[in-house]
């Protein structure tokens, strides 16, 4: 029996109303429990900040975009190169917005994060990404499958038929050790296959004849019928043209008559992934202004969609997307080189580089968007601090996102000396005086994304959660995080965890990695629609194995892919 007691900590547990109180947290055998026998080991963290382990909710960390990336920027993977030291337990680390595998996992580890979804899958390919997952060690790792231009899906929509599509979804999360649905531009990607795009929800795809708006109503219902713990995953329709926020409304508003099952805890049927880049308003990017005040004002009305921000953060990075069509745009923009990938039958995706920079108006007119985002949006309940890593910007900002979020008179500094004058002129940036405390940063890294995602054991440190426990060497009594000078404090003492935790095991201490565990796959099973989803192969087998080129036999991610695995079992709360 492993237990211990992390001591006189200052605690932020927003889910159970926790609010920098002082108190002792007790672990034994992975798990938080009431209390310790009189062998249990004290840990002192008097005075330090506690939280539960980190929890991200999109980013792009495993799986063939990764993979082509790094071959085809070669440049990326030499920056941040650090060889390992004789004695320690960490190994090499390369790369800066495409790290390697093994630097993922160090890197999220030392932040004090626990929990990272990768956010877009083909089923295809998902063999790869659940190898790569392998190669990660320390995390817990979710990931979503991509339905949103699948041709069998296209099929049942274009049939109306929810039935099929429910047992469809159902069977292809077991094949692709899939967590949740997501959905990428829906129609445009397939439009992509012929050398075409969509524009806007209602925009039919030419060969099914079916719109972006059917297909995400169709995946919410089955969604819901299958009481999924994790809502449709919806990355919108337009992303990052000038007006494209009105698509951006018109597809939160299209299912807002869709009732969540009764089975799930979450309030939202649809997360909407990197708000900042579907916030745009006017025709060009001449005349363009943000549109985020019209979006913020629907999330603060409405609660059947929550979102995440895909913060910029004024890097040069990658953008990687299963949005081919918009990486295309992309290239023709910029001249940049671009890579390109068709996956048969399922998506597309595209590759570019991209620099942000504070200088440059576009650069600072969408950093100060998602800022927007995260001042505007009042409960910090319905959103999520991401960068949509790497497209915003890399995982590894996130502390330094939170140093602006904290320090209104940081954030002045920056608008008045360091960034391009769109970040005034085309925002309402400036209008903001808010500053988040630290049970609002924990709640937009912890607490949210995890009830967000429907990870019921995690993101609390109440009795019976996983023990995954992040402590910062920041005494919280002691320390001003709203002054400018403390902002590289902030980000530095963020960025190296004093103690991560995972499943109650010490993982990193003062900064270090101390320990290498392997990473856990978490995906969803459907319980007790086998029989019909064994039925629904029967009948869709034939058209599988003309379409695709290799057979269905071939297709599935197999039991040994998955090395160590959190199997989320549910049972769908309605007849089928």
């Amino acid at each position: 029996m492993m237990e211990y007691t992390l001591k006189n900590g200052i605690v932020f547990d927003p889910a159970n109303n926790i609010n920098g109180d002082m108190m002792d947290i007790h672990v034994r055998d992975g798990f938080i429990v009431e209390d310790v026998t009189s062998s249990a080991k004290t840990i002192d963290v008097t005075g330090k900040l506690v939280m539960p382990g980190g929890v991200d909710a999109h980013s792009h960390i495993a799986g063939p975009k990764l993979s082509v990336g790094r071959i085809y920027r070669p440049e990326d993977i030499r920056r941040g190169i650090k060889p390992p030291v004789k004695g320690k337990v960490q190994g090499f680390e390369a790369g800066f917005s495409l790290p390697t595998c093994p630097t993922i996992g160090y890197r999220y580890t030392k932040m004090g994060y626990t929990t990272v979804t990768e956010a877009a899958v083909p089923p295809l390919e998902a063999k790869h990404a659940h190898e790569e997952i392998n190669s990660i060690p320390n995390l817990d790792i979710p990931t979503l499958t991509l339905f949103g231009n699948n041709w069998f899906m296209l099929k049942f929509v274009k049939e109306n038929n929810i039935e099929d599509l429910t047992l469809f979804i159902s069977k292809w999360l077991k094949l692709a050790k899939g967590y949740g649905v997501k959905i990428v531009n829906p129609c445009g990607s397939e439009a992509w296959g012929w050398g075409r795009n969509v524009h806007g929800i209602d925009d039919p795809e030419d060969n099914w004849n079916v719109t972006g708006r059917e297909v995400i109503r169709a995946l919410c219902m089955a969604n819901e019928n299958l009481a999924l713990p994790h809502s449709i995953h919806v990355h919108t329709n337009d992303l990052g043209h000038p007006g494209n926020y009105e698509t951006t409304l018109k597809t939160f508003d299209c299912i807002k008559d869709i009732k969540k099952n009764p089975n799930v805890e979450r309030n939202q049927v649809m997360h909407s992934t990197h708000l900042q880049f579907h916030a745009y308003d006017g025709t060009n990017w001449r005349d363009v202004t943000s549109a985020a005040d019209k979006i913020i004002d629907y999330i603060n009305k409405h609660d059947h969609v929550t979102g995440d921000i895909g913060q910029v953060t004024f890097d040069e990075t990658t953008t990687m997307t299963a949005d081919a069509p918009m990486e295309y745009d992309l290239y023709k923009l910029t001249g940049l080189k671009w890579a390109n990938k068709d996956i048969e039958v399922e998506t597309a995706s595209g590759l570019i580089p991209t620099i942000y920079s504070s200088r440059s108006p576009v650069g600072a007119f969408q950093w100060a968007v998602g800022l927007e985002f995260l001042y505007g949006i009042k409960d910090p309940w319905k959103i999520v601090l991401t960068t949509d890593s790497p497209n915003g910007g890399p995982f590894i900002r996130y502390p330094k996102i939170i140093s602006w979020l904290m320090s209104n008179e940081k954030l002045n500094d920056m608008l008045d000396n360091e960034v391009h004058s769109w970040a005034t002129r085309r925002t309402t940036l400036a209008e903001y005086d808010r500053e988040y405390s630290w049970n609002e940063i924990a709640t937009i890294t912890r607490a949210s994304p995890a009830k967000i995602l429907g990870l019921t054991d995690r993101g609390h440190l109440g009795v019976g959660a996983k023990a995954d426990i992040s402590v910062y060497d920041i005494d919280v009594n002691d320390f001003d995080a709203t002054r400018k000078c403390n902002s590289p404090i902030v980000e530095e003492k963020l960025l190296n965890s004093l103690y991560t935790i995972k499943d109650g095991e010490i993982l990193v201490k003062d900064g270090e990695i101390t320990k290498l565990v392997g990473s856990r796959h978490v995906w969803t099973n459907v319980c007790g629609l086998e029989d019909k989803e064994e039925e629904l192969i029967n009948r869709i087998k034939p058209d599988f194995n003309r379409f695709y080129t290799i057979k269905y036999e071939n297709y599935g991610v197999s039991d040994h892919y998955l090395e160590c695995e959190n199997r989320v079992d549910v049972k769908p709360g309605c007849d089928i």
